[in-house]
């Protein structure tokens, strides 16, 4: 793979604008029309359609620039340079490990491509309780269809690999309904490493679409550059103040390092991604004057269970997800108890040897059977119940993010629901045992033990396994400035010349993968803003 196209040296060869880290010492000062803070969904987005709308754009990345090059295919590599905290960060009381990417291209770098536009009933959610009226499925329709056909965004064509098409085997014998997944990608290898970074660029990520897109424009990129603080006077925001840090995050110490950057741009558009958004303004101290800033702070709780096949199924290898079912999501109302996605995992050595239960002999043995291991993940709708209000965002006192999100009865509930489901279905495929991840459980032979079992375990945070990669919320979108931090517009209520354009934006969770959501509504609101700023009239495809 050593000889495929690097669209990154070749663009960085012909005279990108990027400094920060190994790339070069930043600017002291700079000037420009819209400076963008994050590089991943919605500043991506947002970059190339202001690029190609005449403006001069400055997006500052507090991550490292890697390419094709640099995805080796290796965990103990991937995680580090390209994950918040090593793809080790988490809430408040350590129970739930949050995956996030801290690179250039953000969480597109990284995810699994899963795509979905946002559900139907979501949206009327919104509409209803929030006040969203413009944010219908025919409105966003269009938005969607551009970032579709912008990314390569299609159904997964392929033959599934065994871990995906044991979901179907489970769910088709249980009468349940599975559907395939629209992936972004063009070329795919069908390798299995897209949480390590896509060593062959098929991955449509932010990385070798709207980036590079934006940097051919004359765009300027900082890397390895944390945006600290905003300056703010009289409703505006009138500078941003940044800091080079070292690859791992932390603040540079080397004299030039120590010198701050200030940005004065027009326009600001904060896309740094839920939890580290909200915590820049707070760490700004933002205007909030009705308390919703960082708070209705969702993630999707994931909880799991594997299974143990006679048959090999090798689920590091083969396209992460393409099967998906619903039916967990629609055996309920909305606002009752807590529905689930039900989706596949991919499985790599590292991970999943930190996330499984147990350790020593029993340990071993789950790790002996790493070629035979199944997972079923459930994705957990929150927001949507009073008693699934979210987390709130803080800041450590070195002002750096920390999320508390509470583990509530009801959440629990629904977690103990969705073992039993993905237990059933794993058993119905075929499985000789399944352990649902949590610190008491053991692996069962039979559904009936299994449900026995699970019925009686203790969910409590800390003894059930949870983990998230779809944070959402904390800078929500609102019709009043009484319910939300962001303008249905994306503008910020009260500061005129900052604007919002990353999952943070969203109310509740999305109940599905969340990146097309992203690209759909901000879309949206860039091109709104493109115009809003004089430039010329833009659209994404």
């Amino acid at each position: 793979m050593s000889t495929l196209h690097d669209p990154i040296k070749d663009g960085l060869a012909s005279g990108w604008k990027v400094s920060g880290g190994v790339l070069g010492p930043l600017p002291a000062r700079i000037r420009c029309d819209v400076a963008i803070i994050g590089s991943g969904a919605g500043a991506g987005i947002t970059a190339e359609l202001l690029a190609r709308a005449g403006l001069q754009v400055v997006i500052v990345e507090e991550g490292p620039l890697k390419s094709s090059a640099d995805f080796n295919q290796l965990e103990a590599e991937a995680y580090p340079s390209l994950y918040q905290e090593s793809a080790a960060r988490k809430t408040a009381d350590q129970a739930i490990t949050i995956l996030q990417g801290r690179c250039v291209g953000g969480s597109t770098t990284v995810n699994w491509t899963s795509s979905f536009r946002t559900p139907p009933a979501t949206l009327a959610f919104w509409r209803q309780h929030f006040g969203l009226d413009g944010y219908g499925e025919d409105a966003l329709a269009p938005y969607f269809a551009q970032a579709e056909q912008r990314l390569n965004m299609a159904p997964w064509t392929l033959a599934p690999n065994e871990n995906n098409a044991l979901l179907r085997r489970g769910a088709t014998r249980l009468g349940l309904p599975v559907a395939t997944i629209a992936r972004n990608v063009k070329g795919c290898w069908n390798l299995g490493s897209c949480g390590l970074g896509c060593p062959t660029n098929a991955k449509q990520s932010m990385l070798v679409t709207t980036i590079p897109a934006a940097l051919a424009l004359g765009a300027q990129l900082l890397t390895e550059t944390c945006a600290e603080r905003f300056e703010l006077a009289n409703g505006r925001v009138t500078a941003l103040i940044c800091r080079a840090v070292e690859p791992n995050g932390a603040l540079a110490q080397t004299r030039r390092a120590q010198v701050a950057t200030k940005i004065i741009a027009k326009h600001y558009v904060l896309a740094g991604g839920a939890i580290n958004s909200p915590a820049l303004l707070l760490r700004s101290g933002a205007p909030d004057p009705h308390g919703r800033l960082g708070t209705r702070t969702f993630l999707h709780p994931v909880v799991m269970a594997s299974g143990i096949f006679e048959q090999p199924v090798q689920a590091w290898q083969g396209a992460p997800q393409s099967l998906y079912t619903d039916h967990f999501l629609h055996t309920q109302p909305l606002d009752g108890p807590m529905g689930y996605k039900i989706e596949t995992p991919p499985l790599h050595p590292l991970i999943f040897a930190s996330t499984v239960p147990g350790f020593g002999p029993g340990q071993h043995a789950l790790l002996k059977a790493f070629a035979h291991t199944h997972t079923l993940l459930a994705l957990l709708r929150d927001g949507f119940h009073d008693d699934s209000p979210g987390g709130r965002v803080t800041l450590r006192g070195d002002g750096s993010a920390l999320l508390d999100y509470p583990l509530t009865d009801y959440v629990l509930e629904g977690a103990r629901r969705a073992l039993l489901s993905m237990m059933e279905i794993q058993f119905a495929a075929g499985a000789r045992q399944v352990l649902p991840l949590h610190e008491m459980a053991t692996p069962y032979g039979s559904w009936q033990e299994a449900r026995a079992a699970v019925a009686a375990l203790p969910m409590k945070p800390r003894l059930l396994k949870v983990v998230s990669a779809h944070v959402m919320g904390g800078c929500a979108l609102a019709g009043s400035a009484r319910q939300g931090v962001t303008r249905p517009d994306g503008l910020h209520w009260q500061l005129d010349n900052l604007s919002i354009h990353d999952g943070s934006l969203f109310p509740t969770s999305i109940g599905a993968n969340p990146q097309l959501s992203v690209y759909g509504v901000v879309n949206r609101l860039a091109q709104g803003l493109a115009a809003r700023l004089g430039g010329r009239s833009v659209a994404l495809a």
